[in-house]
């Protein structure tokens, strides 16, 4: 039994997840990862300098490894219990931020695509809606696990006009509801053209505002980054504060 001592070592409490954000100025809408009121419970940022969406999506993230461990390792300093990313382009750097520090990291919400085809009945695939399938590479796939024996249907947001345009080129001002519009269609695209479709895992860590819109317009299960970041505070959140002495 505790005497009612605590141990510290930490200069601020009460953080599960601590977040590697992209250098961005684009706006970030509550659902968001970026938006701090997305969540119910504190999380931890840390901007990565010079990590454009541009770079990391379009470019390979081509030079931006240690700046990411870095920013990995100075979350592990601040407290933080496990470690995600604001881009699922990201996920090429799962292995070696993860072997980095000493907290779990996820740095993208592909990492759901196996657990999710696991829960599917047999012949159904799992969609994947990217803000842009022409750089969702093999790379990024094999790098969230995701084996040719997984069944998908990938689509891309780069066909439309407005959200993904203002993500990659990081402009100040986005329409919400045109955005909200592109995902519907999009979704529904998707779906009319694998009819054996599952579930939707969206890529993008910007998309979750507009899950539930495509929840809506399909009718199926939607993962995305903030389930990933809701189900690790879960298994993380008893470890927030300092611990007994």
């Amino acid at each position: 039994m505790s005497d009612g001592r605590v141990r510290g070592g930490f200069n601020q409490y009460g953080f599960t997840v601590g977040v590697l954000l992209l250098d961005t100025k684009f706006p970030r809408v509550i659902g968001d990862i970026g938006n701090a009121q997305t969540f119910p419970f504190p999380v931890r940022y840390h901007r990565v300098a010079g990590a454009t969406s541009d770079l990391v999506v379009r470019r390979g993230a081509e030079g931006l490894l240690p700046a990411f461990i870095e920013g990995a390792r100075a979350l592990e300093r601040e407290g933080v219990g496990a470690i995600t990313t604001s881009c699922g382009f990201l996920i090429t750097f799962q292995r070696q931020i993860a072997a980095a520090v000493r907290v779990p990291v996820f740095t993208s919400s592909l990492l759901q695509v196996p657990l999710v085809a696991r829960m599917l009945p047999a012949g159904r695939r799992v969609g994947i809606i990217t803000v842009n399938a022409s750089t969702l590479t093999p790379e990024h796939l094999a790098g969230a696990g995701i084996g040719p024996e997984i069944p998908l249907a990938v689509i891309g947001l780069e066909t439309e006009k407005e959200f993904t345009r203002v993500l990659l080129d990081d402009e100040l001002e986005l329409d919400v509801e045109l955005a909200r519009e592109e995902h519907v269609r999009v979704a529904r695209r998707l779906m009319s053209e694998h009819a054996d479709l599952g579930a939707i895992v969206l890529e993008c860590t910007n998309m979750p505002p507009y899950a539930d819109d495509v929840r809506r317009a399909t009718g199926l299960p939607v993962f995305d980054i903030v389930s990933l970041v809701t189900m690790l505070h879960g298994a993380l959140r008893a470890s927030g504060g300092p611990r007994p002495a």
